[in-house]
């Protein structure tokens, strides 16, 4: 487990609890329970760790390229009528986002480029 310190880094600590978020049979899922109550003991004990808790989460985004009203406005003469305006519409482009935040918000955001995989030595 990361900690955020006073000073600006990070410290690694021995890890009280390694939450797995795979949801794949029963045994995973106890194993997550188990390690929430660990970790909730150990908030009863120091409050304080709650606060130096760093976690992440990553999420896929699809670009969208839209335009403002007042980016797609055109001169045009009364007898010609209303330009045609373009709806955005979902690219084929995705690319995942990475968020680490802790108790105070954000701390670090980032997106991986396309095609590239995260995995486990990616966090390193």
């Amino acid at each position: 487990v990361c900690f955020y310190d006073n000073d600006g880094g990070f410290k690694e600590k021995e890890t009280l609890c390694a939450l797995c978020a795979t949801h794949s049979d029963y045994g995973a899922k106890e194993h997550r329970i188990a390690s929430s109550e660990d970790l909730i003991a150990a908030a009863d004990e120091d409050p304080i760790i709650l606060k130096t808790i760093v976690t992440g989460d990553e999420s896929w985004c699809i670009e969208y390229d839209p335009e403002t009203k007042r980016q797609s406005s055109e001169w045009t003469s009364p007898r010609k009528g209303r330009p045609m305006k373009v709806r955005a519409s979902k690219s084929k482009t995705k690319t995942m986002l990475l968020v680490f935040f802790d108790s105070r918000g954000i701390i670090h955001h980032e997106f991986l480029r396309q095609g590239s995989t995260v995995t486990g030595a990616f966090y390193k």
